[in-house]
């Protein structure tokens, strides 16, 4: 039996160019890029034409760019480092009830400092309103913190809006584009943003790297103390290999956007249209206008997502219940929590399939073939 993996969301596959190009740095590419002798020097120009990669793809300039171990860690430089810099303009903070609990659980620990957070609600379909926003706005506010696009449903928020809003603001303004990176254009000067978080695993990439965008003349303080490394943004030697396997899966992300993007939304509309010949009772979660291409959030009347789960594990379909980081959880999905209230139908029934590299149309057929049998079974 096939199996196929619906979890890209979670984390994808590394591209075969990505693993040659990082066998070749761990062979080749062993020197300290701080060292001054040949060899660092040599560590230390592919270090620096990585990031000269990832600078582009979001329009930036090399030297705003630091690179952390990830996603979690870029939120959390993000968060605590210009809390602990601007704490003396006020300590009001605004994010959403539905992000990535990277950035959730640091505005929790700086509550129990002495911050006040704001928790923007969400509508039903995952998006928050502007006007909200606005009425949260203080003159206190130094920080604003809103991910471009949700991982467990899809939704993105209106970030070029809310940077336009906070122009002329104190505040600083921080996304996490960390599942859209990759599938959306984004550029750090249109959307108005201060910090701009990423994560290399989420498209074809290493695990343990990312990077931290930060604006030029954004105050931020160092989390990790230690050498001078990133101009003493961010200790610790650099994983130069997992720079460069980042920087070449940016360079192949950023040529086959818009290719994978139309080819996501077919995998979706196929993958409906399977549940649909089998008249399978479902909804989707999330906004159908403003959505990430690649997530498919489906909640499926009468069932059971943790049976759901392993029948689908064990019938070869890799897919999850939300964000991989509350796996084991017994807990439901604090987005879809916010999005439709407790005690609802969709919080104990609620699959997210989510696509990316070695997916076919016939792949993404017998998936939700296999789907639609799974729950015509259940329900009986």
């Amino acid at each position: 039996m096939e199996t196929i993996y619906l979890d890209h969301a979670a984390t994808s596959p590394m591209h075969p160019e990505v693993i040659e190009a990082m066998t070749k740095a761990f062979g080749q590419t062993f020197g300290n890029p701080s060292s001054i002798h040949t060899a660092g020097r040599q560590a230390r120009k592919v270090l620096d034409d990585a990031r000269t990669i990832l600078a582009r793809a979001i329009g930036a300039k090399d030297s705003e760019i630091i690179i952390t171990s990830g996603g979690t860690e870029a939120d959390n430089t993000a968060i605590f480092g210009v809390t602990n810099t601007l704490k003396s303009n006020g300590k009001h903070i605004i994010t959403t009830q539905i992000e990535h609990h990277a950035v959730l659980f640091a505005c929790e620990k700086l509550e129990k400092q002495g911050f006040e957070v704001t928790y923007l609600p969400v509508d039903q379909s995952g998006r928050i309103s502007i006007e909200d926003f606005k009425n949260a706005l203080r003159e206190d506010t130094i920080l604003v913190t809103i991910m471009y696009g949700n991982n467990e449903v899809g939704t993105t928020q209106p970030i070029a809006e809310i940077g336009q809003i906070l122009k002329d603001h104190q505040a600083i303004f921080h996304t996490d584009v960390v599942q859209a990176f990759g599938l959306e254009k984004l550029n750090v000067d249109e959307l108005q943003v201060d910090l701009l978080s990423v994560s290399s695993h989420k498209l074809n990439g290493p695990k343990g790297i990312g990077f931290l965008y930060q604006r030029t003349g954004t105050p931020l303080s160092a989390t990790f103390l230690g050498g001078s490394q990133e101009k003493k943004r961010r200790a610790g030697t650099e994983n130069v290999p997992a720079a460069v396997g980042f920087a070449k899966a940016v360079e192949i992300t950023q040529k086959e956007m818009d290719t994978k993007r139309s080819q996501y939304e077919q995998f979706r509309n196929v993958f409906l249209k399977v549940l649909d010949n089998e008249k399978i009772d479902y909804k989707v979660n999330g906004n159908i206008k403003h959505s990430l291409p690649h997530v498919l959030n489906i909640s499926f009347t009468g069932m059971e997502v943790e049976s759901f789960l392993v029948n689908l594990d064990m019938s070869g379909v890799y897919a999850s219940s939300g964000s991989a980081c509350t796996a084991g959880s017994i807990d439901p999905s604090h987005v879809l929590v916010a999005m439709f209230g407790n005690n609802r139908e969709e919080l104990r029934n609620s699959i997210r399939f989510s696509f990316g590299l070695g997916l076919t149309e016939e792949m993404i057929k017998e998936a939700a073939m296999r789907t639609a049998k799974i729950v015509q079974r259940l329900a009986n």
